[in-house]
């Protein structure tokens, strides 16, 4: 093994490499890292913007990959800080590392397998999906015109690419083509497969078995946990970013749903036989049955469902029998496929029957798929503990770990609390960011409460107020898309004559949106839930934040009312444990878009009067950035007349260039081209987001499906489809 010199030695020098400067927060994290893993102890550490927490986990980890030559995984939950963390982080560390280490410090990101050409399928080792499998509602000829000139297009690059990576390929294609030149993990033909010695998924997962870095996300870390498919090689430290995401992801992660159609395309899938015409006869069964349970949480399985799921169980392990291969048999693309459907509705009816203690089943009726029947972890608290905290040392970070001033929230929902729970530390490092002489929260006590009905016409005076005084320069951040929408048509009117221009999600692609914002001072940005976490405008473009409400989850949202119930069975303020911790955690996102920079100025504002009145608003406050509280509106609107008066000129946001083959960025005009964005992390509002679910998505837009009349069809709140049109860059029909 290479000699590492010390933690201080190579923090500096890659600090140095990428420009900055050292930060107390920043040394304090990367010690912290450095000695959880000698102790094999875990370690929450909440690290503020700013606070630079890619490298004091990055360097800490490069060191002890090469002390012990086994690799550190880093797992995030979004794209961006993927791109970030192997784009431009770790290149720069590993160059300056290089000279003090001997050599230069390896890294590679895993993803997963339906992200990259299955070389299998693209010489006809499968057949072609079903056209009837495939949503259609209505432009069908359009639909297959575009479908194949992507599917050509797909084919001349699999000619070229060297890697076989999605991401890789602009611009990008929908998931319809996608999904003719790649398999999923299940339908995979693994070591029987006969071109496995040329897959790009077993290439690039065999070259990141020899790195000292592996980037990935939450999802593919926790399939490679609970399902222990050993995609990842042999580690012993994991560093879990946006740690804050991580119940959610894996909640959705180990979610299953059943529907009459799964089960008829299993049972086509599987072909002729004695079996599979069983499996067939209970379709109707299945729609029969979810058709006439209402919405909602099931309390208890309903005897006719529980005698069609006893069915659809018995039939669908019998086809699995029928479909077995022959041993000696010849590999068969297409038996994969049916194997893979029907093992699916096998589980997903097997598992809702056991009835598991912790598991939670409830039905939503969907316009287009009929009745889905979905089951969920209430909890994966147990599941974290076991199969994520034993084998290996776990750094969660995030600049949201403390919630109403403690870790012990976060820690709860991730097995780190109770009875067995593993030995662990937290770790507030702080920011270096002076809040309160940064930043004002302001709540506007003397609005009524939100009312259900949308907002009175005094909020809107309020709102109006705030953005006028701010010249502009307000981020909105709105509970739901009617919220938002309302409050941009009333301020488009009431602002004209300003020369105030306000934007809305939804108006165009996000990423077009954000950097409108961030280029013009006198423009405003109003969005929802799935802005707060996404939205990054440093300096004087952003100096007013307004959040419209307490962001607490649906009364009616199955897995949050049954976690309420639990733990106010056990005795708990289930309120406080469930919706009141949410609210919290997506306040402190909210408020966390104001400050990015050290000389950023401004105020958050909260119209909704129960942040100081209801007997939960401490907690609330507490879980917020540490700036200057204030209730006083004149104080407020002459600072930010004083702010708008003094601000400097805002600098304007270049667009992004696209990224070819390896992530460089292409030359000539090809690089005007936007970059597709990978569906393996598409998650807005805690809700991720399915290949089907964005086929249905495209599909529905093309046809001219209203975003309403989308949002009710996939169960979903509006504002979180809109949140996903935005990042596929999709066009909302007028």
């Amino acid at each position: 093994m290479p000699s590492v010199p010390d933690l201080p030695t190579l923090l500096q020098a890659a600090v140095t490499a990428v420009g900055g400067v050292e930060r107390p927060g920043q040394v304090q994290m990367a010690q912290a890292v450095e000695r959880a893993v000698e102790r094999e102890e875990h370690l929450l550490v909440q690290a503020g913007t700013g606070t630079g927490k890619s490298l004091a986990y990055l360097v800490p980890a490069i060191a002890h990959a090469m002390r012990t030559g086994k690799p550190a995984v880093v797992a995030t939950a979004t794209l961006a800080l993927q791109a970030q963390i192997v784009d431009r982080d770790l290149p720069r560390i590993a160059d300056a590392l290089e000279p003090l280490v001997g050599r230069r410090p390896t890294f590679a990101l895993v993803k997963g397998r339906s992200n990259y050409l299955c070389q299998h399928k693209l010489v006809g080792g499968f057949p072609e999906d079903d056209e009837e499998t495939l949503l259609s509602v209505g432009s069908v000829d359009r639909e297959r015109s575009r479908l194949g000139d992507e599917v050509v297009r797909l084919r001349a690059w699999a000619d070229l690419t060297e890697s076989g990576d999605r991401d890789e390929l602009v611009p990008g294609v929908g998931n319809r083509a996608w999904r003719q030149v790649s398999v999923s993990a299940h339908e995979c033909l693994g070591s029987r497969c006969p071109v496995v010695a040329e897959c790009f998924v077993e290439r690039s997962r065999e070259a990141a078995k020899e790195v000292d870095v592996i980037v990935t996300n939450h999802s593919f870390m926790a399939i490679d946990a609970f399902e222990g498919r050993f995609m990842l090689p042999e580690h012993d430290l994991l560093v879990v970013d946006e740690a804050h995401e991580l119940t959610d992801r894996i909640t959705s992660t180990i979610t299953d749903e059943l529907t009459s159609g799964s089960v008829s395309v299993a049972a086509r899938r599987a072909g002729k036989g004695e079996a599979s015409a069983r499996l067939g006869e209970t379709v109707d069964l299945v729609a029969d049955a979810l058709a006439d349970l209402p919405e909602g949480k099931l309390t208890a399985l309903p005897e006719r469902l529980v005698t069609t799921l006893q069915l659809v169980r018995d039939a669908a392990r019998d086809t699995l029998s029928e479909l077995k291969p022959d041993k000696g048999a010849e590999v068969d693309g297409g038996k994969q496929l049916a194997l893979a459907a029907v093992d699916e509705v096998h589980d997903t009816a097997a598992r809702v029957l056991e009835e598991r203690e912790l598991d939670v089943a409830w039905v939503t009726h969907d316009q287009r798929r009929g009745a889905v029947l979905r089951v969920a972890p209430m909890s994966v608290a147990m599941l974290v503990r076991e199969k994520i905290f034993s084998e290996r040392t776990v750094v969660l970070t995030s600049a949201t770990l403390e919630l109403g001033g403690t870790f012990d929230s976060v820690a709860g929902t991730i097995g780190l609390r109770g009875a067995g729970s593993p030995a662990w530390e937290g770790l507030d490092v702080g920011s270096p960011f002076d809040y309160p002489q940064q930043a004002i929260a302001y709540v506007a006590r003397h609005l009524p409460p939100p009312a259900r009905d949308g907002a009175a016409p005094v909020v809107f005076e309020e709102i109006e107020a705030l953005v006028r005084a701010a010249g502009g320069r307000t981020l909105g951040l709105f509970s739901s898309r009617r919220a938002a929408e309302a409050a941009a048509e009333e301020m488009r009117r009431r602002l004209a004559s300003d020369g105030i221009r306000v934007l809305c999600q939804g108006d165009d692609q996000m990423p077009t949106l954000v950097r409108d914002f961030a280029s013009d001072a006198r423009t405003c940005l109003f969005g929802t839930l799935s802005l707060w976490q996404g939205v990054d405008v440093p300096g004087p473009a952003c100096q007013l934040v307004i959040v419209d409400r307490i962001p607490f989850p649906r009364p009616d949202d199955p897995l949050s009312s049954a976690r309420t119930e639990a733990i106010s069975r056990m005795g708990g303020n289930g309120f406080m444990a469930v919706s009141a911790t949410h609210a919290a955690l997506r306040l402190a996102q909210g408020a966390g878009r104001l400050v990015r920079r050290s000389d950023d100025r401004g105020v958050v504002a909260f119209l909704d009067s129960r942040m100081i009145s209801a007997r939960y608003a401490g907690f609330l406050q507490r879980s917020l950035p540490p700036f200057w509280p204030t209730t006083d509106r004149d104080l407020v609107l002459e600072a930010l007349r004083r702010l708008d008066a003094t601000a400097p000129e805002v600098v304007p946001v270049s667009a992004p260039g696209a990224r070819g083959i390896g992530g460089a960025p292409l030359q000539g005009p090809a690089a005007a081209v936007p970059v597709a964005r990978s569906p393996r992390t598409a998650v807005t509002g805690g809700h991720a987001w399915t290949d089907e679910q964005d086929e249905e998505l495209r599909d529905g837009l093309d046809a001219g499906v209203a975003v309403e009349e989308l949002a009710e069809h996939l169960e979903l709140a509006p504002d979180l489809v809109t949140a996903r049109i935005n990042q596929l860059g999709l066009e909302v029909p007028v």
